[in-house]
């Protein structure tokens, strides 16, 4: 007879070996979602083709999100654990390292979210300047100066005031543009040939992406962030300087670029894994075209695998050169999202719902400088919606946002009769914007397919 302490164990040991066996749903349609990524106690996997997905030992928790989709947790029971994902498009716009942390304008940011289709904020964690907008435990951020000023003291408070009001959050982390890094550790710092710091056309300095140590400083903001319950980390400026003539740490080729910029992705993605956050790279709008890295170390195939999002810069503006046909890109804002989107899939091989753009809401400073208003914001997510990207965000450095372009929500029943005058305005200037929109669309269509 076997003692009890034995049996015990065997019993145990038994139970440790069950494997959990789980299935990711589309809570719209009831069908299984492929290619989730699930974390289970910190371990990520991916579902199979059926939605399922397996662990070998019982968890604690499980996580799942996938591009399209609102990340979502559960606490499995005894039964087969099932996470349905609710289908989801953010409607985004910026607010800036200073603007998230002025009362002004955060408020008018988020009354338009209010009034409005917009749903998501960016907000600079870790801004163009290199300084952090938070408190942070990081060492070497306060070791550098990137905590000299503060302009988020309450973040974690600040998310999950947003997250109650149904707002998607993205966290914007400026990777290697970092000029409180470049000037206290001018080891780490890029370098023009006579060996003085390279400084932008901005008088911003840039750190080397070769390091590691560099990777390893804004992975532990990213880390900080998911902490906080943002839902997705965006890495901007995640990319070498446009500028020839650099001197760096090694070698600087096309090679030894895109193995850096990818190389630090991969080891983000799998240090955020855990989290179950989403992360996104912002992208040079030409990068969706040029077949090489635009000499910056950005190449779609390689970025793709380690971001759930491709953001794309799709500004009129940024077109500097034009694009094919259309030498005024200003003139034609619909068509430079789209085809750039358009030609980005056919290269990359990617479903249109792992992109999601920047689309411009500042004034040309290239071409004619018209100010961007109703037709051309109007256009560009109109383009983005045809092409099936998983939403839009609107890019205005001064954090200054207009209703240009923008559905308007149906306003409740108003209490006085001044309010249902603006009800009644609201629901024409909605109107008036979808039949702008609709016939946009009919002509850029026109327009595409005789190109």
């Amino acid at each position: 007879m076997l003692p009890v302490f034995f049996l015990v164990f065997l019993v145990s040991s038994s139970f440790a070996s069950i494997p959990v066996r789980g299935l990711v749903l589309d809570a719209a349609t009831r069908k299984p979602v492929a290619g989730a990524s699930v974390t289970l106690d910190g371990i990520a996997v991916r579902t199979d083709l059926n939605g399922e997905f397996d662990f070998p030992h019982p968890v604690e928790r499980i996580a799942a999100r996938a591009p399209g989709y609102r990340r979502a947790e559960i606490v499995p029971g005894d039964k087969a654990p099932i996470i349905e994902l609710k289908p989801f498009t953010p409607k985004g716009l910026y607010l800036s390292f200073w603007g998230a942390g002025h009362g002004g304008l955060r408020g008018a940011a988020l009354k338009l979210i209010e009034e409005t289709e917009l749903n998501t904020l960016v907000i600079d964690v870790k801004g163009d300047l290199g300084l952090l907008s938070y408190p942070s435990a990081i060492p070497m951020a306060g070791e550098i100066g990137a905590q000299k000023t503060i302009t988020l003291k309450k973040l974690p408070a600040l998310v999950n005031s947003l997250k109650e009001k149904g707002i998607y959050t993205i966290a914007r982390v400026v990777v290697f543009k970092d000029t409180p890094l470049a000037s206290a550790r001018p080891e780490l710092a890029v370098r023009r040939t006579d060996g003085t710091p390279f400084t932008d056309r901005e008088g911003l300095g840039w750190v080397d992406p070769f390091f590691s140590e560099i990777w390893d400083y804004n992975i532990a903001v990213a880390e900080e962030a998911a902490r906080m319950g943002f839902d997705e980390v965006q890495f901007d400026y995640v990319r070498f300087p446009d500028t020839a003539g650099l001197v760096f740490s090694q070698e600087n080729t096309e090679e030894s670029r895109v193995a850096a910029i990818s190389g630090f992705l991969a080891r983000a993605s799998e240090r955020l894994a855990p989290y179950n956050v989403f992360t996104s790279a912002d992208i040079f709008g030409y990068v969706c075209w040029n077949t090489n890295d635009t000499s910056i170390g950005q190449s779609l195939d390689e970025l793709a695998p380690h971001v759930d999002y491709l953001a794309p810069m799709l500004y009129p503006s940024g077109f500097q050169h034009g694009v094919g046909e259309y030498k005024n890109p200003v003139k034609y804002p619909y068509e430079m999202v789209y085809l750039s989107l358009r030609k980005a899939q056919q290269r990359s091989g990617l479903p249109a719902v792992r992109f999601r753009p920047w689309l411009q809401a500042f004034r040309d400073y290239a071409f004619d400088r018209r100010h961007f208003k109703e037709f051309e914001i109007a256009a560009q997510i109109e383009a983005s919606r045809d092409f099936g990207s998983n939403g839009w965000m609107l890019w205005n450095a001064s954090n200054t946002y207009r209703k240009y372009g923008l559905i308007v929500n149906s306003p409740s029943v108003p209490e006085k009769d001044e309010n249902l005058h603006q009800a009644e305005e609201d629901l024409r200037q909605a109107e008036e914007n979808l039949r702008r929109a609709e016939e946009l669309n009919r002509k850029s269509k026109t327009s595409i397919g005789s190109s």
